[in-house]
């Protein structure tokens, strides 16, 4: 997975790790996609940066399941207790994805990556 930088040591390229000296995004030039890099000698900042890439992978998931879960619901294609079942367990992983953000040192904002003109990976649902 290393590969040397040109006299850096080795990197890892991830799709959502920070690399830049105020803890952002590094700059990209204009019509160059970002490239995140994460320091393979920094290894806090790479568990961070692998955690929020697995995370924002966990956060659409659930979201998918969310949306399926409430679909389900209004369409009547489940039963009472079958609905409730789901809300609890819906928020629960709901509860323990803002244990782990924080146990990482995530807002749960940095989960949610920019698609450019797409807009962004997860619905904005936090007001």
């Amino acid at each position: 997975m290393a590969e040397p930088t040109g006299g850096r040591g080795p990197a890892v390229e991830l799709v959502a790790g920070k690399s830049g000296t105020d803890g952002g995004p590094p700059a990209a030039a204009p019509g160059r996609p970002v490239r995140y890099r994460l320091d393979a000698h920094d290894r806090a900042e790479a568990e961070r940066g692998l955690a929020t890439l697995v995370l924002t992978v966990v956060e659409l998931l659930r979201d998918l399941m969310e949306r399926q879960a409430i679909r389900r619901v209004e369409d009547g294609s489940v039963t009472d207790e079958q609905a409730e079942r789901l809300g609890r367990t819906l928020m629960l992983l709901n509860e323990r994805m803002d244990d782990l953000v924080e146990q990482f040192g995530i807002r749960r904002e940095d989960l949610n990556l920019d698609l450019g003109p797409l807009g962004t990976l997860l619905p904005d649902q936090r007001a």
